[in-house]
C-alpha cells in the first residue's frame, strides 16, 4: 500500500503546474490592422495594400493498415494555401496594370515575345554568374532566365507600438488570378474601387526580425 501511495504522489507532482511559470511574457494580442506588405515587382499594389494573409498550411499523411483501427502517420510534405491580398485602384488602374502585365507575360496569350519581355524585366532579379567574351575572360553578373517570372514579397507585422517584429518572407512568387473591376453609375457613394489577386510561391518563413 505504501508503494502505490508513492507512486500517486510522484504522478500528481508530475502533473502540477504553476500557474505563474505558464504565463506568457505579452499579453498584448495580434492586432488585425497593424501590417505591411512589400514586393519587389510590385511597388505601386503595396502602397494601396488594404488587405494580406498568411497562408494556412497543412501536412500530407498516411494510414497505416492494422487489424484493428488504422493508424493515422505523418507525412513528409507541406502544402501551402495562397496568398491573397486585396488593394485599392488608383485612377489611372497603374497599380492594376502591373499585376496584369505580370499575368499577361506569364501566359502570353497574344505571341511569344511578351514572355520575353516579361524575362527581360527581370535583370535586377536573381543575378548569375556569366563569363565574358572580352580579352580578360572576367565573369560578369547577369539576370538568369527566370528572373522576370518570380518575385520576392514581405508581409510585416507590426506590435501595438507600430514597430516591426516579425516578417514572413515568402519566396518566389507569382499571381495566379487577378479579381475583374466593377463601375456602376448608379451608386449614390463613392466607395473606391479594390482588386483582389492570388499569389503562388516555394515556401514562406516567419522571422522575429527584434526581440526589444
Amino acid at each position: 500500500a505504501l508503494f502505490f501511495a508513492l507512486i500517486l504522489i510522484i504522478n500528481s507532482s508530475m502533473t502540477e503546474t504553476n500557474i505563474q511559470l505558464r504565463q506568457p511574457a505579452k499579453l498584448d494580442y495580434a492586432s488585425p490592422i497593424q501590417f505591411r506588405f512589400k514586393c519587389t515587382k510590385l511597388p505601386e499594389v503595396e502602397f494601396t495594400c488594404q488587405t494580406a494573409n498568411i497562408p494556412g498550411i497543412s501536412l500530407g499523411g498516411a494510414t497505416q493498415p492494422t487489424p484493428l483501427v488504422d493508424v493515422p502517420i505523418p507525412g513528409d510534405k507541406i502544402n501551402y494555401d495562397s496568398l491573397d491580398i486585396t488593394f485599392l485602384v488608383d485612377e489611372n488602374l497603374n497599380n492594376y496594370k502591373e499585376i496584369h502585365d505580370w499575368l499577361i507575360g506569364l501566359g502570353f496569350p497574344k505571341d511569344y515575345t511578351q514572355f520575353q519581355n516579361l524575362q527581360a524585366s527581370g535583370a535586377d532579379r536573381f543575378p548569375g554568374s556569366t563569363r565574358s567574351t572580352a580579352p580578360t575572360g572576367k565573369a560578369t553578373t547577369a539576370p538568369l532566365r527566370d528572373g522576370g517570372i518570380y518575385s520576392d514579397a514581405t508581409l510585416t507585422v507590426l506590435n501595438s507600438k507600430n514597430i516591426a517584429k516579425t516578417e514572413i518572407r515568402f519566396q518566389n512568387i507569382y499571381p495566379t488570378s487577378l479579381g475583374g473591376l466593377n463601375y456602376d453609375i448608379k451608386n449614390t457613394d463613392v466607395n473606391y474601387i479594390q482588386a483582389s489577386v492570388s499569389f503562388a510561391y516555394t515556401l514562406y518563413e516567419i522571422v522575429q526580425i527584434s526581440t526589444t
